[in-house]
């Protein structure tokens, strides 16, 4: 599935769930996507558990 067709589907997601559900529906649907698409991407091996946890200066070295 390409990245336009995941986006249009999560832009999809989104406004259904503020429509139907409010302000606060759309902000639980949001950060519950993101935290999906961290997971995705941890189980994957494109990003380490590492990643989030390194300073600044760790990361332009």
């Amino acid at each position: 599935m390409s990245m336009a067709v995941v986006g249009m589907i999560a832009g999809m997601a989104l406004g259904f769930a503020g429509y139907f559900g409010g302000f606060g529906a759309f902000l639980l649907v949001a950060a519950l996507g993101a935290v999906g698409f961290v997971v995705g991407r941890l189980l994957e091996g494109d990003m380490a558990l590492g990643d989030f946890f390194r300073s600044r200066d760790d990361r332009r070295r």
